[in-house]
């Protein structure tokens, strides 16, 4: 391409005057600046043809008609999006416009290739802001005016906020250069190739292999722009960049070994940054018991509003039941043991201990009794909170939910109405036993009752100075000199005949007048209303006292009264019974005391009994940890058979079974004894019977990663299967514990109680042996058991962990293999395998004079920056390591290859290859040895006969190579002895001509540094063509001498190269020599032409299987050369998908020609017409 020199015209009109203005408008500074920079970009000529260098950074490519540039460029950006951000006031800073510019030019250079017009003009317009922004100067400040203090003070911020990185951006920023600064024991770093893509144009092959390509100068730019929102973002990037290269390269390449040191640098890294391990787990069992203890502690301290706890009266359950003397005795005692021990793993368990108790306490207790009221209470309220903290299953899915306040209801319900008739009766003989007491109580007093002239009654009464009223509390003097006073409430008042005053009413008994357990709490100052009514003379009255109902008692307090003769009462007390029962209503009249608003509320405080024992009387309980450990309660179960309508006969079939006291339900996932590997296989049990006494289930098998064929870049989660395609019935015998398989989302979110965290398992992918391949399905399957089946409990995190994965087991082996190939190779030839400067395009060959150098441009073929995976050498240099190629596996393939495509002459070369793989696996230590030592004796020969080929075009490297002779099918496998010799190309077409005097020539002619042409007819590069002396611009094709008579060589045709003088053919396959003669002496392998030095001369992936797949038995030839040769300009119409793919690299422009296209149908005409020549002048 001609020199392009440009000159700045001078800035618009507009631009001008505001830089005029410049000193007056200091808000306007930064946007100016910015103006004058897009204004030097958009405003740049080509000198001489005055073409706008601006054009076609304008606005971006189309989507329609380039959409894989959005596959390559990830950040698209224009100069208008890069306006309209300047007149928004988009851009805090010039240097974020800057970086915009550069943004722009660095993608147009990365798309397009390197000497295109747009990747020059990206350069140039590049250099022009650069230069038009150091004649700016330095940029300004907007607050010029400010005062120093406060300037400096700005300018402190601004520095801190750049210098400071937040913590994310720091690992961030840590992990990254730890990868890109890598180098080896040589000192070579190897992020190098991995820091820029290569174009499309160098290797068109790798975008169609590689979905998403990523390089690391990518993934700089999403850090700069915060898109790595945590550090595993970046860590997938990074992956995702080294597993591209594994997929496109060579596992025997030098590329492919630093992409696994680099995966395993960054791996270290990130461990070493963030401790490796798995973001937190929740501790499932302890967060279990925390959840049971804060249950069954809310449940006994529940209090009603005078802050009495309902579990006291319950304290007086008997722990045996009367009914059924042979259960464990259980009561909250024993419960809280259990709690403190850790004896629940289950919640379900706990609630079934808990409503046992419950609920024996309403069926010994009466209906309308404290106990049976408090009982129904407190199973309320544990209903409450259980369902609370379980968050309805949203956080703990457990049986246990299914237990309901409607179901105790109901079952509240349905046992009053059992035990109410019979209540009833006994109420009738209580009341008729109270009437009776009652009358014989007042009989001595002066006879009948109904005799009112004996007695007279009032309303109050006097006595020593002092008044007392109906409705008042008194003191009465005890029978006893070392007793209380009793508490009296009078509810009459008279004078017998002989003058004695008497009190008759209801007594009231302090805590220590009743019958209650050590345990049971009362509040201070607590009365008792008791059942017992009798008289006593006023005459033993000691003073007055008030007693108060607890809702009044904390809040009020009676005028005049001492408060210790203050007393509160919140039940009544059946002497009879011996139970308490709280009053729901204060039935006691009015008395004459006026109560008045308490300053401060008295608090609710509760004391034990006098009955209690004391501190140092109760010895102190030491914990037995082997209890603590031996006394898991768990849930019963039973075994549940199950029919089968499939079933075999003789077999019962269950769907929970107990066997060798492991109990086990379909569904349920063990692990299964297996010998050899590393760790145990892992089986889900579908179907479990028993048959003559024996135990086998039925199911898939889950494998782990090493048991797969994978890419040793591959990562893999913690404990992660894969579900294979193996089914097996297998004995119980072989169960050695139990684990569980979760989906990858219930792996995330949720854990059975019961499992511990080693023995859970993930698995996300089902492994496809046939094909090995890993494909993810949308979760596992789920079972529908019976109701009798005891269902896993399921806790659920509140937070999401965030699993973390490792490396492949088979990276640091695959590393290691590596390195040991390489570590005999010098350090330059170490350099010249991962070399980029592409050395053969730069040898001086002399060119073919023809017609096609005056009327086309040839472009010199850029060389390539990777190795693809179809090429089995690593440069230009490898033929000389011929070592690195050769292998057991490849003797091993060529002898195996033609027997397995004679057993399936359907299948493709990629099904053949992974039979042939599958083959060599199972294969002997033995006999593999035995193809190594071949190899090591075929490498040793090839050496020998290489070092006599010094004449070639590059020492070390075979002829054919450097033209990319593909070799001939014999290595893969012969398709038909019968078949015709072929040639591949528009040079199959002149083959009868071409045979020498001698005999039967047989060759191929490929075209290396040229990808083929879609037309069919392929194009030789002046470049590549060596020149035989005395024939100008006439390439010399070496023939291999097979012997004379047109039945000698080879089937399927002899390799043919460009041999100089002096020069001599690779020696000849197996089966090659005359007709008659015995066939040399020659290992029974075929030897191998070395690769194409860069990726470009051949690309066997495309080309060389539609070789192999294209050769039948009724065609002679591949192309189809008559419709190449008839075929005109006017009979095809391309797309632009066709066009866009042409190889319009080729050539440096179209010179003449309206088109790209019209310039290659013209390459193709000359070519055929020069080919024509040669054939004339030669005779051939």
């Amino acid at each position: 391409m001609p020199n392009v020199t440009t000159f700045l015209t001078p800035p618009s009109t507009s631009v001008r005057s505001n830089f005029s203005t410049f000193s007056s408008h200091k808000k306007n500074t930064k946007k100016n600046r910015m103006k004058a920079l897009l204004a030097a970009v958009t405003e740049a000529r080509e000198a001489g043809t005055g073409r706008r260098l601006c054009d076609l950074f304008m606005v971006k490519p189309s989507k329609k008609d380039y959409p894989d540039y959005y596959k390559v460029i990830l950040e698209p950006m224009d100069l208008r999006t890069i306006e309209h951000n300047i007149r928004s006031d988009k851009y805090m800073t010039e240097d974020s416009m800057v970086e915009d510019m550069k943004l722009m030019f660095r993608n147009a250079r990365h798309y397009n290739e390197e000497g295109s017009q747009v990747y020059n003009d990206a350069d140039i317009l590049e250099k022009i802001m650069k230069d038009r922004r150091r004649d700016l100067g330095p940029a300004t400040d907007d607050d010029d005016m400010m005062s120093p203090k406060l300037k400096i003070r700005k300018n402190s911020i601004t520095l801190k906020k750049s210098k400071y990185l937040t913590p994310l951006q720091q690992k961030l920023n840590e992990l990254y250069e730890a990868v890109k600064n890598y180098t080896d024991k040589r000192g070579r770093r190897l992020s190098t190739i991995f820091l820029r893509l290569p174009s499309r144009a160098e290797l068109p092959d790798y975008y169609i292999a590689i979905k998403k390509p990523v390089d690391m100068e990518k993934i700089k730019s999403h850090m700069l722009a915060n898109k790595y929102q945590d550090v595993d973002a970046l860590v997938e990037d990074l992956v995702l960049m080294f597993n591209n290269a594994c997929t496109y390269n060579e596992p025997e390449s030098l590329i492919y070994r630093d992409a696994l040191l680099l995966h395993r640098v960054l791996l270290e890294t990130r461990r070493d940054l963030e401790g490796g391990e798995d973001a937190h787990v929740p501790d499932v069992p302890r967060l279990i018991q925390e959840l049971i203890r804060s249950l069954f502690v809310s449940v006994l301290g529940h209090q009603d509003d005078e802050g009495r706890c309902y579990s006291d009266s319950l304290a007086e359950i008997p722990a045996v039941d009367p009914a059924n003397s042979e259960k464990p005795p259980l009561n909250f005692e024993i419960i809280r043991k259990n709690v403190d021990r850790g004896c629940y793993k289950r919640l379900d368990v706990f609630q079934d201990h808990m409503f046992e108790v419950l609920e024996k306490a309403r069926r010994l207790n009466r209906t309308d009794s404290e106990i049976f009221e408090d009982a129904v209470e407190l199973q309320q309220f544990f209903i409450r909170i259980r369902d609370e903290l379980c968050k309805n299953g949203e956080i703990l899915m457990s049986p246990a939910l299914s237990y309901t306040s409607k179901h105790l209801h109901s079952d509240v319900e349905k046992e009053k109405k059992e035990k109410l008739p019979k209540e009833f009766e006994e109420d009738k003989i209580k009341r008729e036993e109270e009437k009776r007491e009652a009358e014989k109580r007042e009989d001595p007093v002066g006879g009948s009752w109904q005799s009112n002239l004996q007695r007279t009654y009032s309303q109050d009464c006097s006595f020593k100075d002092s008044m007392y009223h109906v409705g008042d509390y008194v003191y009465v003097e005890p029978a006893e000199p070392n007793l209380q006073p009793h508490i009296i409430y009078i509810e009459r008042l008279w004078q017998d005949d002989t003058g004695e005053k008497w009190l008759y009413g209801c007594w009231f008994y302090r805590p220590n007048e009743t019958f209650h357990l050590a345990t049971r709490k009362f509040l201070e100052k607590e009365v008792f209303k008791s059942d017992y009514y009798n008289k006593a003379p006023v005459s033993k009255i000691l003073g007055k006292c008030v007693v108060m109902f607890v809702k009044e008692y904390f809040k009020l307090h009676p005028e005049g009264f001492r408060a210790d003769d203050v007393y509160v009462c919140e039940s009544r007390y059946s002497a009879k019974s011996k139970s308490f029962k709280k009053i729901k209503m204060w039935t006691m009249p009015l008395s004459s005391v006026r109560f008045v608003p308490r300053e401060v509320p008295l608090p609710v405080v509760r004391v034990a009994s006098m009955f209690a024992p004391k501190q140092e009387e109760k010895p102190p309980e030491i914990p037995d940890d082997s209890k603590m450990t031996d006394a898991i309660i768990d849930k019963e179960r039973e075994d549940v058979p199950m029919d089968m309508t499939n079933g075999e006969p003789g077999c019962q079939y269950y769907e929970q079974l107990c066997y060798n006291n492991l109990w086990l339900k379909v569904g349920d996932c063990v692990y299964i004894g297996s010998h050899g590997l590393v760790r145990h296989r892992v089986g889900r049990i579908e179907k479990m019977w028993m048959r003559d006494g024996a135990g086998y289930f039925f199911g898939p098998i889950f494998i782990h990663p090493e048991e797969t064929e994978h890419e040793p870049t591959k990562m893999f989660y913690k404990k992660e299967v894969f579900l294979s395609n193996l089914e097996e019935t297998c004995p119980m015998t072989c169960i050695i514990g139990k684990c569980i398989v979760s989906s990858f989302k219930d792996y995330l979110s949720c854990r059975p109680t019961e499992v511990p965290e080693e023995n859970v398992l993930l698995c996300e992918s089902r492994y496809i042996e046939s094909e090995k391949q890993m494909k993810k399905f949308k979760g596992l399957k789920r079972f529908s058991l019976s109701g009798k089946v005891v269902e896993d409990e399921i806790y659920y995190f509140r937070k999401l962990i965030v699993p973390q994965k490792e490396p492949s087991p088979l990276l640091d082996r695959k590393i290691e293999e590596l390195e040991a190939k390489f570590a005999d190779m010098t350090d330059e030839e170490l350099e010249d395998l991962g070399d980029d400067d592409g050395e053969l395009g730069d040898q001086s060959l002399p060119q073919m004079q023809s017609s096609m150098s005056s009327d086309m441009d040839i472009m010199p073929y850029t060389p390539p920056q990777s190795t693809p995976k179809s090429i089995k050498g690593l440069s230009k240099k490898e033929g000389s390591k011929r070592k690195i190629n050769m292998s057991g596996y490849i003797l091993f393939s060529s002898e195996m290859r033609a027997v397995i495509k004679a057993q399936h002459p359907d299948f493709s070369f990629g099904e053949l290859s992974r039979l042939v793989g599958t083959e060599w696996r199972n294969l002997e230590s033995s006999r593999k040895a035995e193809y190594e030592e071949r190899a090591a004796k075929v490498a040793e020969q090839q050496e020998r006969e290489r070092a006599q080929h010094q004449t070639s075009p590059r020492a070390g490297t075979p002829v054919g190579a450097l033209m990319g002779v593909v070799p001939p099918p014999t290595p893969m496998g012969m398709l038909n002895p019968s078949m015709t010799p072929v040639s591949e190309g528009m040079m199959g077409a002149y083959r009868p001509a071409m045979m020498p005097p001698q005999g039967h020539v047989e060759g191929m002619v490929s075209m290396t540094g040229i990808p083929p042409h879609h037309i069919g007819v392929p194009v030789f590069p002046q470049h590549l063509l060596s020149v035989m002396p005395g024939f100008p611009g006439m390439p010399y094709f070496g023939v291999n001498s097979i012997g004379s008579g047109s039945g000698a060589g080879n089937v399927h045709g002899s390799q043919m190269g460009l041999m100089g003088s002096g020069q001599q053919a690779p020696p000849p396959y197996p089966g090659q020599g005359q007709v008659g003669q015995p066939a040399l002496q020659q290992p029974s392998t075929p030897v191998f032409v070395s690769p194409p030095a860069k990726s470009q001369r051949l690309l066997h992936s495309e080309a060389y299987l539609r070789y192999i797949e294209g050769l039948t038995a009724e065609s002679s030839t591949i192309s189809k050369w008559d419709q190449a040769l008839s075929v005109q300009r006017q009979d095809v119409r391309l797309t632009k998908e066709q066009e866009s793919r042409l190889p319009s690299h080729w050539l440096k422009s179209k010179g003449a020609h309206k088109t790209m296209a019209d310039a290659l149908w013209r390459l193709r005409d000359l070519m055929l017409r020069d080919t024509l020549n040669i054939r004339q002048m030669h005779n051939m």
